[in-house]
């Protein structure tokens, strides 16, 4: 189902075997905007139902599942690309080349980038605050964060603190159908999470009906994603780590999570 916000609508495209794309609609203006383009033709099919004109799109990191339906894309629609000037080496050909608290501009909708790298270095996320959403891709996703491919620990504890900041209510729109495995991981870390196991039951009741778990809202994660909770004394102590620094409890999660 799309989420509205003011003059804004967000629609989540389920694309290959388990990724998310998503369109951002400025209905004042008609301007739409695909954050990722993980293939084309459910993306195409999504805007050709609504009558939207796809005006821009925004990418968050150089993955072939985020960006291997692109170039078809910007050749039907002649719609712009942005996407992060650190990473533009690697990403398809960019119009707008992005640094972290530069603006993006969809109709009326403004945006702001947000460098979340620790998943590949140049990851950016996209956060419209009048639309109350952040497109996080695999940063910080529902239930869990994305492998460390090519950051460090610290420099994804920095990137997922930056978003943990958001106003409660922002919706996490990121990149993939993971919840219901990262519950699963998530209720080892913090069996005793009264919010968790009541989280972890209503995926599995909304996976089993073939629902998206995607999007998420920051409050839900900060109160049972567990790569948000590296710093509660809880998490450190049932780990062993009571007097350890919240990077190293969040290092020892993901290697975890990593072994899991």
């Amino acid at each position: 189902m799309p989420e509205t916000v003011l003059n804004s609508e967000i629609v989540t495209i389920p694309c290959l075997e388990d990724n998310y794309a998503f369109l951002l609609h400025d209905t004042r203006t008609g301007a739409t905007a695909l954050i990722d383009a993980p293939e084309a033709a459910p993306i195409r099919e999504a805007l050709e139902a609504r009558g939207w004109h796809l005006t821009d799109i925004l990418i968050t990191h150089h993955h072939w599942d985020h960006v291997d339906g692109l170039t078809e894309l910007r050749t039907h629609y002649g719609a712009r690309v942005w996407g992060a000037a650190a990473d533009a080496e690697r990403l398809p050909p960019l119009d707008h080349a992005l640094s972290e608290g530069d603006t993006v501009t969809i109709g009326d909708l403004e945006g702001r980038v947000i460098d979340v790298s620790g998943h590949t270095i140049g990851h950016i996320a996209y956060y419209f605050p009048t639309a109350g959403a952040v497109f996080t891709a695999d940063s910080l996703m529902a239930l869990g964060c994305g492998r460390l491919f090519e950051g460090t620990a610290a420099q994804m504890f920095e990137s997922l603190s930056k978003l943990a900041a958001l106003p409660p209510d922002t919706l996490i729109c990121s990149g993939h159908e993971y919840t219901q495995s990262n519950a699963r991981f998530a209720l080892t870390i913090d069996p005793e999470n009264a919010a968790l196991i009541s989280r972890a039951a209503r995926i599995d009741a909304a996976r089993a009906a073939g629902q998206a778990t995607v999007p998420s809202t920051l409050a839900e994660e900060c109160a049972t994603n567990p790569f948000l909770r590296a710093d509660k004394s809880g998490i450190a102590d049932r780990l062993g780590m009571a007097q350890a620094d919240p990077v190293a409890v969040f290092a020892e999660i993901r290697a975890r999570k990593d072994r899991f």
